[in-house]
């Protein structure tokens, strides 16, 4: 059963700001863009670099490793098609922000960075 784990309150996530964050030991960037959000895996399917600490544009974002773009609505690379990262459903409730993991499985919350 998929299981909802809060990431930040609403108040406290800016409309450009990324969320950073480790959740059942996998890193994911958390994106409010325009007050839709956003999130994906923190790794970059070429070399397995930090995919969100690259440029962000719209919903675009950049790995700063080799300049392999991913969007963010569906995981699929723009310029590799072979190639995605994951993505993970967010929602809004109750004032707050949250993550869905498909697996239901034991999570740990462990704010990284606030990249925003």
């Amino acid at each position: 059963m998929p299981r909802q784990i809060k990431v930040s309150a609403l108040s406290e996530f800016q409309s450009g700001a990324t969320k950073l964050l480790s959740l059942a030991g996998i890193g994911l960037a958390v994106f409010n863009i325009d007050g839709r959000f956003y999130a994906i895996r923190n790794r970059c399917p070429h070399e397995g670099g930090p995919v969100a600490s690259g440029p962000l544009k719209g919903t675009l974002i950049t790995c700063p490793r080799h300049g392999w773009q991913f969007d963010l609505k569906t995981g699929q690379s723009t310029n590799r098609q072979s190639f995605s990262v994951k993505t993970y459903p967010v929602t809004v409730k109750d004032g707050a922000v949250y993550v869905e993991l498909a697996d239901g499985g034991c999570a740990v919350y462990v704010e990284l960075a606030d990249g925003g």
